[in-house]
């Protein structure tokens, strides 16, 4: 068999219709086929390649640290220096940023996902609390475990109950629902930007009146930064566009600029939790890989050093005005290069991406929200590679 055909038999699948593309190698901005066609990437692996494919810094770091040492210990145990250092980074990047407590983040958690990073944020908080409930956005996405799972929408969660109790919604944007913050909600979680609902942004008036009620309640705040952190909105985190940073702050995709790792990070008093009542309350063996973490940290150094955030939004304005002259696209949302292009319903919407993977473009569309195409290329991307886009787009 072909390696198509041992993808299809031997590859578990997530849908009956895989796109099944073979990309041998991939650099900046594109993914190039065997028959070295090249394709803008306009959606970074999901928000993952922030500093395109394959920076010559990230392979570097890449080699350098598996030429040391990979794998050691369970996390947690030996001093580690990719972990250090990455944490240390990332911790900087937060010090200006006061919680809407007046603490300041500086202790991280690294595990080996997004929703590992959403798992131990919701074991965090409940342990410090000592409380149950968890409340989510309607339409939000953190994750396919069975508690990240458990604070979606029962479209995914239906077929594999019971999941988590004590899981409320309340809808963004919309004060009224705070009410629903109570003295039994150990914690809410929200997205600065919602994400799979089709990028739609926080009013900033919304998430001030979110914090003052957590505080009235004596809630945790979580920020689900997986796709909006490290330079996607414009900023380095979301939250700095609110003025305030949350209690808990997850991180993954982007963070491990390309391999796999996510982090949940909070201040020093609330994470000390987890070292207690019981010892190793939460352990995890692959979390913070020293691989993962010297990519990782190379790549938020590119970030850091390299990238212009006022060019992210530069570029993003310019990308929502080619796609907002396009006549089938009804709205274009978004902040910085993390953007939707809405068209009128699914039907459409799949046919266009159909004709920008021939025309060497690829994108997709959002979990919850099927008829908004995903647009979230590398913050790196080329004026002349936005060149192309505009004549696949408009021509």
């Amino acid at each position: 068999m072909n390696l198509r055909q041992l993808f299809l038999t031997n590859i578990a699948q997530t849908s009956d219709s895989p796109l099944a593309m073979e990309f041998p190698y991939a650099e900046g901005s594109f993914l190039f086929d065997k028959d070295n066609k090249k394709y803008l990437d306009l959606i970074s692996g999901i928000s993952v390649s922030n500093v395109g494919h394959r920076h010559p810094k990230v392979v570097d770091a890449i080699k350098n640290q598996v030429d040391q040492y990979m794998h050691q210990l369970v996390y947690g145990e030996f001093i580690q220096s990719p972990q250090v250092l990455l944490a240390s980074t990332l911790v900087r990047t937060l010090s200006p940023h006061k919680t809407h407590r007046s603490d300041a983040i500086d202790n991280v958690y690294f595990t080996n996902s997004g929703a590992e990073a959403v798992e131990g944020a919701m074991k965090l908080a409940k342990r410090y609390t000592g409380r149950s409930e968890i409340i989510s956005c309607r339409n939000a996405y953190h994750g396919s475990t069975q508690g990240a799972l458990s604070l979606g929408e029962d479209f995914y969660i239906r077929n594999f109950r019971p999941l988590l109790p004590d899981i409320g919604k309340i809808r963004r944007n919309t004060i009224e629902d705070l009410k629903k913050i109570t003295s039994k909600t150990a914690a809410v979680i929200i997205e600065p930007i919602g994400a799979e609902s089709g990028v739609w942004s926080t009013d900033v008036a919304f998430m001030k009146a979110l914090s003052a009620r957590c505080l009235e309640t004596g809630t945790l705040l979580i920020f689900d930064e997986i796709q909006t952190g490290l330079g996607r909105t414009g900023y380095i985190w979301g939250f700095e566009k609110f003025g305030f940073a949350p209690d808990i702050l997850l991180s993954a995709k982007a963070l491990g600029g390309g391999l796999p790792l996510g982090a949940f990070m909070a201040a020093k008093k609330i994470m000390s939790v987890l070292k207690e009542n019981p010892v190793l309350g939460h352990i995890t063996t692959f979390g913070g890989n020293p691989v993962s973490c010297a990519c990782g940290l190379a790549s938020l150094s590119v970030l850091l050093d390299e990238i212009d955030l006022k060019d992210v939004v530069q570029k993003g304005e310019r990308i929502k005005s080619i796609f907002g002259r396009y006549s089938e696209v009804k709205s274009v949302r978004g902040e910085g290069l993390m953007l939707g292009a809405e068209f009128e319903n699914f039907t459409i919407l799949k046919a266009h991406i159909d004709h920008y993977i021939t025309s060497g473009v690829i994108t997709d569309w959002f979990l919850y929200c099927d008829n908004t195409m995903r647009i979230s290329p590398p913050l790196n991307i080329k004026e002349e590679e936005i060149d192309f886009l505009e004549r696949v787009i408009l021509r």
